[in-house]
């Protein structure tokens, strides 16, 4: 075994001896592309994702230099008619880049310093061959003298991108390392059965004479056919939960929230596992990440990010475009590229069929309140910190105090500036209680009664505080609005909740530009 050639079944011996979620089913998938034109595979997927622990499992199986069928025979790739074909019979090049980084004194040498470490082992491997020169090249004469074709697998091939984004001639170098690798006609298919590549950014594209076109992406943006390969599934999440003390429906509610091709619920492993390990809900995830990364990115306010930020806290979807964003982390041009970015780094969940971004569950919602209280939009701060006192005086029913505190909202500018109906109305509202995130899920247009209640903010599991029925009126009065949730018995939905339940009628006066706030309890045995 080798240190960057054949290295053996090391590191995935001590992931299949701690708690394993069986993922070999990715193994069946690269088979079919060995010695194919579509052996170039690419996956994206934000960091504690389960990147490396895929190239460890890869290296295991296809690495010939040692014996894993112990280790495979239980798990779901034994039952492929695959398995037994390709079961340690290749050679093997694993290449972590993040590793290469950190053992080069000088960042701009790492390419370098790369090329000739694992040149130099396969020159020791292949001493009859005395071919000199680059990586690419020392391949090709081994290849040609041997009849031998490796799989490569690079872990964080995007690491030199993010680590050193503006030394454009280290980027440039290692390009043409990847060109020399995977773009040559005449000797890719020659020296190379195939490559799997994990990064956090998906391929920039550097032109059409790009080292990487040949590659298929699999992104959090577009991740079919691999979309649960990306994370746990929730039926991985079911079984990981069983005879825990954690419920799965309190690790749904904070980890759950990335819904990939469309229906597959993805969890981040880190947080779960680490949940799960200690039989505590709480921050895991981003504890990998500091929340100064995601501050930087709130703080450019991008054609209005700031609002966007504000509109997604209190659980809007916001529509965008993601073909503007260049995939790196310095051409930044407008908010959507922000935005994007956001959703490969994990702090966003994205919905292709909508083409919406939002916040994927409560974990990252609380890295995001705090990046935007620590930030330099501190009219945001105080917009949070005013919500926790606006749902204080909702419960406390002071109808007065509440209207003060919308009209506050509107006075801010990160509501709608003109009112011309009940939908800019709620729009403010949905500003002036984002606190209710925290311990509340939002319904708007809940079906009750004879009708649709404007909004709804009802209790997460286990909460004691009552269920918030607001009716939104323009140019009309906080009464009528209070009789319209009886008239139409919005309530009638939560007949059999055991806590209170309070209606708020709130309207505008477009005339006085005033607003007026109404709350009563309802009365459980008094019919309307």
């Amino acid at each position: 075994m080798g240190n960057y050639i054949n290295t053996g079944n090391t590191g995935f011996v001590a992931a299949v001896r701690d708690t394993y979620v069986d993922k070999t089913e990715l193994i069946a998938f690269i088979n079919r592309t060995l010695g194919t034109k579509r052996k170039l595979t690419c996956v994206s997927r934000p960091r504690r994702f389960g990147k490396s622990y895929a190239a460890q499992m890869l290296c295991a199986y296809y690495d010939k230099s040692c014996d894993s069928d112990a280790l495979f025979a239980n798990l779901k790739i034994a039952k492929d008619s695959s398995y037994k074909k390709h079961l340690n019979q290749h050679d093997v090049i694993y290449l972590d880049i993040t590793w290469f980084i950190s053992i080069t004194s000088d960042i701009r040498n790492t390419v370098t310093n790369l090329q000739t470490k694992v040149v130099d082992e396969l020159r020791s491997l292949y001493p009859d061959v005395k071919q000199e020169g680059t990586l690419p090249e020392t391949l090709a004469a081994v290849s040609e003298s041997t009849g031998n074709r490796f799989i490569i697998i690079i872990d964080e091939w995007d690491a030199l991108f993010r680590e050193a984004q503006n030394d454009l001639t280290l980027q440039e170098q290692y390009i043409q390392l990847l060109r020399g690798l995977f773009k040559s006609s005449g000797q890719t298919d020659k020296m190379i059965e195939a490559a799997y590549m994990t990064g956090i950014l998906p391929i920039k594209k550097y032109g059409t004479q790009s080292a990487m076109t040949d590659f298929r992406e699999y992104t959090m943006l577009q991740p079919e056919p691999l979309e649960e390969f990306a994370g746990f599934t929730e039926a991985e999440v079911r079984v990981l939960c069983e005879g825990s003390a954690l419920s799965f429906s309190a690790v749904q509610e904070w980890y759950d929230g990335y819904i990939l091709g469309g229906s597959t619920h993805i969890y981040s492993p880190k947080s779960v596992m680490d949940a799960l390990a200690r039989n505590r809900i709480g921050n895991y995830w981003t504890q990998t990440e500091t929340y100064e990364s995601l501050k930087i990115y709130i703080d450019l306010d991008e054609d209005g990010l700031k609002e966007t930020i504000v509109q997604m806290l209190g659980g809007a979807h916001i529509k965008i475009d993601t073909g503007t964003f260049q995939n790196d982390m310095t051409t930044i041009k407008q908010k959507d590229d922000v935005l994007t970015l956001l959703v490969h780094l994990g702090y966003l969940a994205y919905d292709a069929d909508m083409k919406c971004v939002f916040i994927p569950n409560e974990e990252v919602r609380q890295e995001f309140v705090r990046a935007v209280t620590s930030g330099r939009h501190q009219e945001i701060a105080k917009l949070i910190r005013n919500s926790d006192v606006l749902l204080a005086q909702t419960l406390n029913m002071d109808g007065e105090a509440v209207a003060a505190a919308i009209e506050e909202v509107h006075s801010m500018g990160t509501a709608p500036v003109f009112y011309n109906n009940e939908q800019a109305l709620r729009s403010t509202i949905r500003f002036a209680y984002i606190s209710c995130m925290d311990e509340y899920m939002k319904a708007e247009e809940l079906a009750s009664g004879i009708g649709y209640a404007d909004v709804a903010y009802i209790p997460k599991k286990g909460s004691s505080l009552p269920v918030l029925l607001i009716e939104l009126k323009w140019n009309k009065t906080d009464a009528g609005a209070i009789s319209q949730i009886k008239k139409n018995d919005y309530p009638q939905i939560f007949r059999d909740y055991g806590g209170d339940i309070l209606l708020v009628g709130i309207c505008y006066d477009a005339k006085n530009k005033k607003h007026t706030c109404k709350i009563e309890k309802w009365d459980k045995k008094k019919p309307f």
